[in-house]
Order: structure tokens, then sequence, then C-alpha cells
């Protein structure tokens, strides 16, 4: 039986597709450039298939993972790299940098206003969780973006002259904010504001859903350290868990011992055979997320066409592969995820209903029907319920199956 979809919303994504075909084609560009970059890595660091070995236990002498993390600090132009499995997520492989880089009586700042929900935890700004940077004698501020919501390079510049700030974090994307991601090109503005300072203050950057969707990565702009999960962007779409830091070799160190321990560091971590995802999945990641941001964009011009706002627009250069559709009202935003979740491979039949999720201060409404769990490189689509009513869509393993899903979420809302 055919998905039921319409003749009426086919027609609507004809002409939404024959009015992206710059943007896409501008996308492939891209994923072009990324793909002989990626390749290049591989074949200077003389990938082979024993480097697909896993190993067990303590993980010694485990071959691929330290060639993996060669071949992250050759894509990334960075000092060093440490790509692990252990990482749960990126808030985890986020935090695991943040005490790397940081002790007792140092500040935090945070350069573009409050961080993504689960780290403000993790650093303690909300909630009393036992581990926080908060618990360990580390302060914490921020710098408000301005009234146009872009960052405030004079009030940064003003914060960093404090001689406790010893870390910037910059937030790549735009979590449940409203505020537009930042290109590399912003973030490159942001690190040269803090080094015009002070040069002994070390610039980390969540890069979490914005890998390859550019042609250069924040090191490349003047950060010191990036960070991101493996299930999204990098992973592939194979990738089955893990995070990756990225960036000056003692940062990437000081990471590592807390991963671990103190003294061990990178030297243990078993893969149990999941070299060769990680492999593969990266070699692929700069075409899956094309097709990430090709789904965004085809999202967007659907939405538009049916009267909704969103952001960034679609004729706006997105720098991540977070698609903001705006629908004013709780009832439209679940019917769109309840069509996200149909086109999904995976628990097509389940209908997403919102709930009181981890780290979160308000319920949050969820489609997501993927292959490795809460991978947001598959298509997602989550928002929480509150105003304005905030789809955050993101994914697209294929632009195909990005599209169907799409187009199943457009006979919802109409249903």
């Amino acid at each position: 039986m055919p998905l039921q979809i319409s003749e009426e919303t086919r027609q609507l994504a004809a002409r939404a597709e024959e009015a992206l075909k710059e943007q896409f084609a501008r996308v492939d560009t891209i994923a072009q450039i990324n793909a002989e970059k990626v390749l290049d890595a591989f074949q200077t660091h003389r990938v082979s298939e024993s480097y697909f070995a896993g190993t067990t236990g303590y993980g010694y002498d485990d071959l691929g993972r330290d060639k993996l993390d060669e071949i992250y600090a050759h894509i990334f132009h960075t000092e060093d790299a440490l790509v692990r499995l252990q990482f749960v997520n990126g808030t985890h492989a986020i935090t695991c940098a943040l005490f790397g880089a940081l002790k007792p009586g140092d500040i935090l700042l945070y350069a573009v206003g409050a961080p993504y929900d689960t780290i403000q935890s993790a650093i303690g700004i909300v909630g009393d969780a036992p581990g926080s940077l908060k618990s360990y004698g580390i302060g914490y501020r921020q710098v408000e973006l301005t009234a146009d919501e872009k960052p405030d390079l004079a009030g940064i510049s003003q914060a960093v002259r404090d001689p406790k700030v010893k870390v910037v974090m910059i937030q790549r994307s735009r979590g449940y904010a409203t505020r537009a991601s930042l290109s590399v090109a912003e973030i490159g503005a942001i690190c040269d504001a803090v080094h015009s300072v002070r040069q002994d203050v070390s610039i980390l950057v969540d890069n979490c859903y914005g890998e390859f969707v550019e042609t250069t990565e924040p090191t490349q702009a003047g950060a010191d350290l990036v960070v991101g999960s493996l299930i999204k962007n990098p992973g592939g779409g194979l990738a089955p868990t893990g995070g990756y830091i990225a960036g000056r070799h003692d940062l990437v160190e000081g990471a590592a011992m807390r991963l671990t321990v103190p003294g061990i560091g990178k030297e243990c971590g078993s893969t149990l055979g999941n070299n060769r995802s990680f492999y593969q999945g990266l070699f692929l990641a700069p075409h899956t997320t094309a097709q990430a941001v090709k789904t965004a964009l085809f999202a967007a011009k659907m939405m538009e066409l049916l009267g909704y706002q969103t952001d960034p627009a679609s004729t706006q250069v997105h720098h991540d592969i977070i698609q903001m559709i705006h629908f004013g009202a709780p009832d439209p935003l679940k019917k769109f995820c309840k069509g996200i979740q149909m086109g999904a491979p995976v628990d097509s039949y389940v209908t997403p209903e919102p709930w009181d999720m981890p780290g979160y201060d308000t319920p949050v409404i969820m489609a997501a029907g993927s292959f490795i769990q809460g991978a947001s490189i598959e298509l997602s689509a989550d928002g929480p319920m509150r105003e304005p009513y905030t789809a955050y869509l993101q994914g697209g393993l294929t632009y195909e199956s990005g599209k169907l899903g799409i187009l199943l979420a457009v006979e919802a809302l109409r249903s």
C-alpha cells in the first residue's frame, strides 16, 4: 500500500523543489569539497583493513582507535583529537572538555547567551546535580546577545578582561533558543574579539549539528577546541554511539583524563568492534550531512508555502542542520511531529506525546524513528511545549526519505 500522500501535497513539493535548485546546488558543492577533505585524510594516514579490528578490556594498542584520532585532527586542522564510543552524548563530551580546561576558582564564560538545556545542569546553572562545575567551585558568566540577536563582541571583549575567566564557550547551534546558528566566520569574529584582549583564554566550541555544513570548521577560525557527537553529523548515520574532541593537545589531553582517569587518559578504552562503523560513518559524513541540509531546506520551503514562519528561511544559508518551524500553538506542533514519526523507518506506528525529559524544564515532544537511538542525523523533530511552539527539525539520512517525512507531516497538519 503506497504512502498516504495527496496529489495536492505532491504538487506543492514539486513547487518547493523547483524553487530550491540553486540552494541544492550550493549544498552539493560543499559536500564535494568536504568529501575530498575526508578522502585526503584517509589516504594521508594510510587507512587499512587492519584498523577495523576491535579491542576488548583495557583497549591497549588499539591501532584503529588511535589512527582515527589522527584523522579527526587532520580534518579539523588541530594538534590532537579524542574520538571515543565511551562518550554517551554530546553533553558528556562537552563536560569532559570543560572539566579538562578548568579548575576550582576559574570562570567559564558563555559567549552567546545561555547554553543548551542539558549543559545547564552540567554547569550548575539550574538544579543541584552532584558533580556539576559549580559544585567544584568553578564560576559561570554569560554574555547576552545584542538586541538583534547577534554576538556582542564588545561585551565579550570586556568580560574576558577578568583574569579568572579561563574558558570562553561558544555554542554554534541554536539549541532551543530562537537566535540564528553561528557561521564559522561569526565564530572567528568572536575568537578575534577574545584573543585581541587575552591570548591565554581557551576558546571551546560546541560544534554539534555543524560539522561539514560549511567547508571549514571553527578550529580553522581561531577556536582552540571543538566538541561534538558521533550520532550527529560526523558519524554519518553509522556510528552507534560516541563523541569527539579535537583541538590543542593540552586541552584534548585534559578532556581525556576526565573521560577516563588521570594518568590513563587516551591509552585505554576498547572499541568492541565498532571501528569500522566509525571510519565508514566519517567517510559518508559529508554526503549524509548534505542530505540533512537539503531536507531542512525542503521543509522550510514547504512550510513557507503553507504560511508558517521558518528560521532559517528557505532562501538563507544554513550553518547547521537544524530547521526551526514556528507553529504558534501546541496543536499544529503535535500534528507536525506526529507526521514526522509516520515518516520514520522505525516505530512509524507510534504517536509522540510531550513528556518531562531529564534535563529540561518543560515537557518536550520528540518524533524520531531512527536506527540509532537518538541519532539527530536521522530525521527527527522535537520541541518544548512552550511559546512560540517551535519544532526543531533535523536530520535525514537520505534526501528522498527526508522528503517523504516532510510530506507526511504536511498531510498530518492538514488533517
